[in-house]
């Protein structure tokens, strides 16, 4: 399947957006040793994409090509994968493992694990920072399931700062996600600071967020759904949703949970395996 066009619409949500057509590449199926790729970044440090796997699954880090070849599998020998569902990497190319998947609204151990850029060539690491968060506006634990709102699966860090976008699991799914920022600090369980919110759409299974990412001239942030990429502009310092709004109809719709900028330009993507047991890289090229 490789070198699939899949046609992409760009549908025009808010008044700030226009229409184009966007295509999406299947760059390649990914290894078949991962079945549940739920994260996607490319380091500074390595010339590989990263990914993980969540809950259930094992603590490692995989690398793999644009190929499809697996390159590396890195045990992350002094953490447990409770529930792993982002990676972002900062300028000196350390990645950040977010483990904070809380499906059940249950969890009172989130937190986010760094790997050093220098231990990406290793076949065993120890993450050598954990920073440890909650969320100030949840006090129980579940809460009743109108208010099930403190799931992430999406994150990524600039200045210093981690940035995390709420995946909503409320009875009544109305689309908002949450932003939230965190400070990249070990020592203490710090309190998740919540900065502005967002309407996606309302469909669960087509709007709920799975991944993020910023571009690397910090200009643009996109978000994924199974079939979906929003991307945010213009904004003004870390309200992401401050400025203006697009949402890309992907065209093709999966359990896609991982997102990374190659460049300014362009996007990979990642899903987990589907019926017949692939799962793919996709590129989604964007102004085009």
């Amino acid at each position: 399947m490789r070198g699939l066009i899949l046609s992409v619409l760009t549908v025009g949500l808010f008044s700030c957006q226009k229409s184009a057509t966007d295509k999406v590449e299947v760059v390649t199926t990914l290894p078949k040793l991962i079945k549940e790729a739920s994260a996607a970044e490319i380091s500074k440090a390595s010339d590989l994409i990263w990914t993980i796997e969540d809950q259930k699954n094992e603590n490692i880090l995989f690398g793999f090509t644009t190929k499809g070849e697996l390159k590396k599998e890195i045990r992350i020998s002094n953490v447990e994968n409770n529930d792993w569902e982002d990676l972002s990497s900062d300028d000196a190319g350390n990645i950040y493992v977010g483990d904070f998947g809380n499906n059940d609204n249950l969890r009172e151990n989130l937190a986010i694990y760094k790997i050093n850029a220098a231990d990406l060539s290793k076949n065993e690491a120890k993450a050598t920072a954990i920073v440890e968060f909650f969320y100030p506006e949840q006090t129980e634990f579940p809460p009743k399931k109108k208010d099930r709102v403190f799931d992430v699966e999406s994150f990524f860090i600039l200045n210093n700062q981690f940035y995390l976008f709420t995946k909503n699991r409320s009875s009544k799914f109305d689309g908002t996600t949450v932003l939230y920022r965190v400070e990249n600090k070990s020592g203490q369980k710090l309190p998740a600071q919540k900065i502005s919110s967002f309407v996606t759409c309302g469909n669960f299974n087509q709007c709920a967020v799975t991944s993020a990412a910023i571009s690397p001239d910090k200009k643009k942030v996109a978000l994924l759904s199974s079939d979906k990429v929003w991307i945010f502009t213009d904004f003004k310092g870390d309200d992401f949703f401050s400025g203006k709004s697009q949402m890309i109809e992907l065209g093709h719709f999966s359990q896609k949970e991982g997102l990374t900028f190659e460049n300014n330009d362009s996007i990979l993507i990642t899903d987990e395996a589907q019926k017949k047991g692939e799962s793919f890289l996709y590129r989604l090229k964007l102004n085009k």
